[in-house]
């Protein structure tokens, strides 16, 4: 997709029209995501307004048809490539993302047209089982309309993060085989959360404990698992093993919730300890 990436950034017009084409097609709005992340990533948010409004407005038009995904998947991977832009850490650009998802949570922007009630009678209608757990809940005190609002947002928001991830990736890798070959590869081996990093996405989660505000502990630990991925993709380059072993890890992390929480677990490990700066130092 290189070649695709070259031609818009010929001038802002081609980047714009291509921006807008993707995202107005369904399911390729993280193409038009990606678009308007490497112009801003190369040229700054000013000089990239007129692609970052021309994703935009066809991703607000699918927001009035119901789909939020491609408009908050926009927004997110926007202000995420401004802060790699300016801070260049990936690890800050993904905590600003968290933060973002997270008040997007809490102001209810992913919860379905008409709220998660016509959602809860479905469930009722189509499962006798979980209409039972859910009167069970009821019974406790539990409000199941709003935890279900809950559990939707947390989700989509989920989604939505990954994807701004992805695309953020996507743009940077552009960004790198355009004007500086290999830079990509060597930035994202090293992705390492700093303690204090890690110190601040344990606070906001006890914050989000205390204060009752659940949307901010939703999506804390979505930096240590990119940072967990990239150690992975670090200690493969450093030992030079076959990408087969890569592909290996993301069928386990997909398909394996164990997986997940090892790759957590060594991300929080090497917080402190830079497995790979020791390997690097040891060859």
């Amino acid at each position: 997709m290189l070649p695709v990436a070259r031609w818009m950034m010929r001038a802002t017009p081609y980047a714009a029209a291509g921006a807008a084409v993707a995202t107005a097609i369904p399911w390729l709005f993280w193409l038009g995501a990606a678009v308007a992340a490497l112009v801003t990533l190369r040229h700054g948010l000013a000089a990239s307004l007129p692609v970052i409004i021309a994703a935009a407005v066809p991703a607000g038009w699918w927001w009035t048809q119901g789909d939020v995904i491609p408009l908050a998947s926009v927004l997110l991977v926007v202000l995420m490539a401004v802060v790699l832009r300016s801070r260049l850490r990936w690890s800050e650009a993904l905590i600003a993302g968290v933060l973002a998802g997270s008040a997007m949570i809490q102001l209810g922007i992913f919860l379905p047209p008409g709220g998660a009630g016509p959602v809860l009678e479905q469930l009722r209608q189509g499962s006798p089982d979980i209409a039972s757990m859910l009167s069970e809940l009821s019974r406790q005190g539990m409000d199941t309309e709003r935890l279900a609002g809950l559990l939707i947002s947390s989700v989509t928001a989920l989604i939505v993060l990954l994807a701004a991830v992805a695309c953020l990736a996507l743009a940077r890798g552009w960004q790198a085989g355009l004007y500086n070959p290999g830079g990509f590869r060597e930035e994202f081996h090293g992705l390492r959360l700093a303690p204090r990093e890690l110190i601040l996405l344990v606070v906001l989660g006890v914050l989000g404990a205390v204060l009752e505000l659940p949307a901010l502990g939703m999506l804390v630990w979505v930096p240590l698992l990119v940072a967990g991925i990239a150690l992975v993709h670090g200690f493969i380059g450093l030992k030079g093993m076959n990408g087969l072993w890569l592909v290996a890890f993301y069928v386990l992390l997909i398909t394996t919730w164990p997986m997940i929480l090892i790759v957590l677990l060594v991300a929080f490990i090497d917080t402190f300890a830079d497995f790979r700066g020791r390997m690097a130092r040891s060859h």
